[in-house]
């Protein structure tokens, strides 16, 4: 079992190489794709700082706690997107019948899937992400955090769109639903978890799982705590498991699109 897992994890990562490999063929998009991503998170930032000048602190969060939960969030999305694009449009596989390609493969039809494509502004975060980290110099405990949490951040964005995606299986339409509640939570994971309260509050911890994705992360680092180290390891296993669970419960489901297609 031990080595059909690593032969498993060698050739997603050939796979996840060949995507990059194939969206180089034209470097000058390749780069220039990467280059925007970086300068349209910048942007953003020189808004948090204007809004710093004219008052102290936003939702209890410094500028510094700014950068940090930014840094989490691109570098997290730009991880999973990098590896796993194919998960965020999962839903348009399964209701045009586009999965029958993946299940004639000799490997895990889910890892076959996910990696089957990468998004390559999605570099752009990951550099992002880490260039905003060495700036803020979290030190050695800090740096090593802020990796572990960029990974269980992917595993968490990865799980939730699978999750959704994979009840397409039964309701026509889900790639509407997932769509929007995968765009919901990016864009509420780079606001202060202080400005949200009430339903909204829990909304964005117990159904969109923006709180334990960056929220939870971004105090540990600044401020570390077992506790809530176990709480976010735990629930990127669980929603990741369930995730797998669902959606090869759906699979059994999926009727073929009769495509004729070749997966090279």
């Amino acid at each position: 079992m031990l080595t059909a897992a690593k032969n498993q994890l060698r050739v997603s990562l050939l796979c996840v190489k060949y995507n990059i490999m194939r969206e180089m063929v034209n470097r000058v998009t390749f780069l220039t794709n990467i280059c925007f991503m970086i300068l349209n998170n910048a942007t953003f930032l020189v808004q948090w700082m204007i809004l710093f000048r004219l008052r102290g602190d936003v939702g209890g969060y410094s500028m510094r706690e700014i950068m940090l939960l930014w840094a989490l969030t691109a570098a997290s999305f730009g991880l999973s997107h990098i590896l796993f694009a194919r998960v965020f449009s999962l839903p348009e596989l399964i209701i045009n019948g586009k999965l029958d390609a993946y299940l004639v493969q000799p490997k895990n039809v889910l890892v076959s899937v996910i990696t089957s494509a990468t998004d390559v502004s999605a570099i752009g975060d990951l550099l992002y992400g880490l260039g905003v980290m060495a700036v803020l110099g979290l030190g050695v405990k800090g740096v090593l955090l802020f990796f572990l949490f960029m990974v269980t951040g992917a595993v968490i964005f990865v799980s939730f769109s699978l999750l959704l995606g994979s009840l397409s299986f039964w309701f026509v339409r889900m790639d509407m639903l997932e769509g929007q509640a995968v765009m919901v939570m990016i864009s509420f994971a780079t606001y202060p978890d202080g400005i949200f309260t009430g339903i909204s509050r829990f909304l964005l911890y117990f159904v969109i799982p923006v709180g334990i994705a960056v929220w939870h992360p971004v105090h540990m680092i600044s401020k570390f705590d077992a506790g809530m180290l176990v709480t976010v390891l735990g629930y990127a296993v669980l929603l990741l498991a369930a995730a797998v669970a669902v959606f090869y419960r759906g699979l059994r489901r999926y009727a073929s699109g009769g495509l004729m297609e070749a997966r090279m």
